[in-house]
This record gives C-alpha cells, sequence and structure tokens, in this order.
C-alpha cells in the first residue's frame, strides 16, 4: 500500500514538472527578444526547477530506463525528460546569444552563434534520443554518415555554395552596400547576402544573383574599400603643335575646372607618347563613388575640349585616319586656330539664335579683362554692370570659405547684376591667371528686346545656377525666389526702364 502511495505521488510530480516545463515555454515566448538577460535568466529558474523535480522523482534524465508502451507512466517520463532536455538546449542557446561576441565583427558573431546553435540542437537531438528513447547512437551514427555522403553528392552545388558564403562572411570580402567588381565583368552594390547567394544591383538597375561558390572562386574588387573614392583614367591626343609643359599646363587646368572630381587625392597628367601626329596624354582623377564615373568623364571631355580651343590646341586625328592620309601634315595645317571674341560668342548655346551681324555687333563691342591669380573679380553680394565670359582661365565661386563650383573658359558670370540687377551670390576669384571678354548692359539691350528667346534661355540658367546653391543664404531685394520667371521678369523690367 506504501508502494502505491508513492507511486502516485511521483506520478503527480512528473504531471506537475510537464506543466512547469509547458509553463517555461509560455514565459520564455512572452519575454521580447530584446530582453535577452531576463530571458535567460527565467530559463535558468525553470531548468532549475525541473533538475530539483526529476531528481526527487529519482529520475536521470542523461540515464535510459526502460518503461512499457501499455505503462501510461511511460509517456509521462518521456515527456518529462524531452522537455528537459529542450529547456537545456535553451539554456545553453541563451548563454551563447549573449556571450559569443565578437568586438567590432557583428557579421562574424552572428554567424558563429548560427553555427553554435546548430551544433547544440544537434547534441540535445542526439542526447534524447540515445537516452529517453534507447536508441543506440553509434549505429544511427554509422547510418547517417552513409545518409550524409549520399546527401552530399546529391547536394554537393549546394553544399558549396553554403561553406562558401561562410568563408566569404569571415573573410570579410565584402559588406551590404558595397559596390563590387568582378573579374567577368559584372559590377553594383551588394544588397543582400545569403547562406546560398549573394545579389548585387548592377548599375543597369538589375539584380544579378551569385552563387557564393561562383563569387569566392572569381577575382573580386571591393571599390567601396577602404572608402568609394574610384579612380578614372582618359587617354586624349593633342596635335604636336604646342611644346610639351605647355599641353601639360592646359590638361592640368582642364582637371582643376572640373566639378565633379575630387580633389584629394589630386588629379594627375602623364605623358604616354610623342610622334609627328601626337602627343598622348592621360588624364588621372578620381571621383566620390562610381556612379560618378559617366558625368566626370562627360565633364572632363568637354573641359578637354573647351581649353583647346582657348589655348590654341588642335586635336590629333586617330590613328585610323593616319593611314588613309595621302599627305603629311604641313606646318601651315598644323596651325592652331586664333581664338576671338566672335569665335567664342559663336560657341556659347545661349547666342545660337543670333545672326551673323548681330554676333559681329555684339563681338565688336566686348572689352577684354585681364586677372591674376587669386585676384578676386567681384566679392559676394556686389553687382557687375556687364556680362563677362571667359576666354582662357579657371574662376572658382566661393560663398564664405567654401568653394561651390568652377566656371572655365566658354562660362559666364555677371549677368545677374546686367539683366537682373541682382549681385552676385558667391564671391568670384581668379585660380589662375583669366582673360575674359565683356559685353556692357548696352549692347545688350536691342538684343533681347529682339529675341525673347534668349532671354528665356538666360533666365533659365540664371535660375539654375541659382538653384545649385539654392541651400546659401540669397543677396537678393526683399529675398525674391530666383526662379526662371522671376528673373525674367526682373530682365524685362531693366531693359524697359
Amino acid at each position: 500500500m506504501l508502494q502505491a502511495y508513492l507511486d502516485g505521488l511521483a506520478r503527480a510530480s512528473l504531471a506537475w514538472l510537464i506543466i512547469l516545463e509547458l509553463a517555461g515555454i509560455v514565459v520564455w515566448h512572452l519575454i521580447p527578444r530584446w530582453r535577452a538577460n531576463l530571458r535567460l535568466v527565467v530559463e535558468i529558474a525553470f531548468f532549475a526547477a525541473m533538475t530539483a523535480v526529476l531528481v526527487y522523482s529519482d529520475i536521470s534524465p542523461s540515464r535510459f530506463q526502460g518503461y512499457g508502451l501499455e505503462d501510461a507512466h511511460a509517456f509521462v517520463v518521456i515527456m518529462a525528460k524531452l522537455l528537459w532536455w529542450l529547456h537545456l538546449a535553451w539554456a545553453i542557446i541563451g548563454f551563447v546569444r549573449i556571450y559569443l561576441v565578437l568586438e567590432g565583427k557583428p557579421r562574424e558573431a552572428h554567424l558563429l552563434q548560427d553555427i553554435v546553435v546548430g551544433l547544440v540542437y544537434l547534441c540535445v537531438t542526439l542526447s534524447a534520443l540515445a537516452f529517453v528513447f534507447g536508441i543506440p547512437i553509434g549505429t544511427l551514427v554509422a547510418t547517417s554518415g552513409v545518409i550524409a555522403i549520399v546527401l552530399g553528392l546529391a547536394l554537393q552545388n549546394t553544399l558549396g555554395d553554403v561553406f562558401s558564403g561562410i568563408a566569404l562572411t569571415l573573410g570579410r570580402s565584402y559588406s551590404l552596400g558595397d559596390w563590387i567588381l568582378l573579374a567577368d565583368g559584372t559590377e553594383g552594390r551588394v544588397i543582400a547576402s545569403t547562406w546560398r547567394s549573394t545579389q548585387v544591383l548592377t548599375g543597369a538597375n538589375n539584380v544579378v544573383a551569385l552563387p557564393n561558390s561562383v563569387l569566392a572562386k572569381l577575382g573580386l574588387t571591393n571599390i567601396s574599400q577602404p572608402d568609394e573614392t574610384h579612380l578614372l583614367k582618359m587617354t586624349v591626343r593633342v596635335a604636336p603643335t604646342r611644346m610639351p609643359s605647355i599641353v601639360e599646363d592646359v590638361m592640368h587646368a582642364v582637371l582643376a575646372g572640373c566639378n565633379s572630381i575630387v580633389r584629394e587625392p589630386p588629379p594627375q597628367v602623364a605623358l604616354k607618347n610623342l610622334d609627328a601626329v601626337a602627343l598622348e596624354v592621360e588624364l588621372q582623377f578620381s571621383v566620390k563613388n562610381p556612379s560618378l564615373r559617366t558625368k566626370a568623364r562627360n565633364e572632363v571631355m568637354d573641359l578637354f575640349y573647351r581649353h583647346c580651343k582657348s589655348a590654341g590646341l588642335l586635336l590629333a586625328m586617330p590613328p585610323s585616319a593616319i593611314a588613309l592620309m595621302t599627305e603629311p601634315p604641313t606646318e601651315e595645317r598644323a596651325k592652331p586656330p586664333e581664338i576671338t571674341p566672335l569665335a567664342l560668342i559663336e560657341a556659347i548655346p545661349i547666342f545660337v539664335g543670333l545672326t551673323g551681324s548681330e554676333k559681329e555687333l555684339l563681338a565688336g563691342s566686348c572689352a577684354v579683362r585681364e586677372y591674376q591669380k587669386n585676384d578676386v573679380i567681384v566679392h559676394q553680394g556686389e553687382m557687375l554692370a556687364s556680362m563677362m565670359i571667359i576666354r582662357a582661365g579657371i574662376v572658382a565661386m566661393r560663398h564664405g570659405e567654401q568653394e561651390q563650383r568652377r566656371l572655365s573658359p566658354g562660362d559666364f558670370f555677371g549677368e545677374s547684376g546686367l539683366l537682373a540687377g541682382m549681385g552676385e551670390v558667391c564671391t568670384l576669384q581668379a585660380l589662375t591667371r583669366v582673360t575674359v571678354y565683356e559685353i556692357d548692359q548696352q549692347s545688350f539691350a536691342p538684343l533681347l528686346d529682339a529675341r525673347p528667346a534668349m532671354a528665356e534661355e538666360i533666365a533659365a540658367r540664371l535660375s539654375a545656377r541659382a538653384d545649385h546653391v539654392r541651400h546659401l543664404p540669397l543677396s537678393t531685394k526683399g529675398g525674391e525666389e530666383r526662379s526662371a520667371r522671376a528673373f525674367l521678369k526682373a530682365m524685362r523690367t531693366i531693359f524697359r526702364s
């Protein structure tokens, strides 16, 4: 009778143990994930209580105790042991999540945590099979080894991708958001990285999914490290009508006037080759990130043409055209053209609509002005009474101590005072020796009166320049908004007065 009483008490304690274990699962899931320390303390408390109940019931979770399947007590014991092993796994995982941290390497820490957690679940599963159900682990491991070989052969590519993903993550060849260039020409920004593949967003706005095994075998250039500054090289050819040192100075001016490239590291000019037909020059410059490469190349090419025209340099013919020449270039043919005010006016887009006589009249009214290096042409807020077209040199636009942009041959300034009656938004300073052609208001008045389209285009250019510095405090009367319509209205008011 005493034995029956003890058996009933043991069953009751095991039933309470199962209730305690299930309550631990519920409480553990109710605690938010970000409170990892509290979850660990609660899990340890429930696990200690469960261990005490098992010891009191004389049940060892690490020893198999055979029970008949018809015995209801066996089911309770099995459930109690399974839940005990589950809580043991969660307690170990709680320690791993909190204390397995690699300083400054969150990706490696997360990957290592996942691997350790997987091993913990594997070990607990094998232990539960051995100590709860009495399954011989040795035979199971041997059988699973054969199965693993078969699965390994069947999933060879998938497993290769998984382990390659682990190697790439630990090697930190790239991170999410980095711009990478592969040996096969694929280029883009990394937007996702999984165990199986890495996704790259290309410049064509397409997503390329690269298997990690393929990515690990390809040569990879990470353009974003140590930063996204990207070096570009552009080769140009100039006819050898001037000394190479003069051509080099002109090319330095080309790079110095470019607004799309960075100043550090400084751009370089390399003279590559010289023969009777061409001087080959390599321009080396850097951009802030790869997305600006096209914009920078276009601007450098435009400035190259403008500075060559300004300096009287001729572009060399391509090698394919040289082979078709019936006679070599003579000295007279290689003589650079003279840059006159008329030629410069014809090259500026806003004057395209003028007739030949109007262009000649405007060119005849031009006055030449010279500025030395570091001369201040106009201070911020001052008003120029004439429009100035840059013939040669580079002009910097500065607001306070901050440089906003640079003007090169063919650009013009002073139109805000001449045409809209407003002061300059920025200080204009000569970075090199500067030559400008000056056109006063009297020369412009009849042209703008007869050419409304030209007035609208100039107003649009004024608005675009103001938009470039729209984050700066504008020195306009009454805080007038600098829009194309406001500029056009101001211009018409001035020329009608």
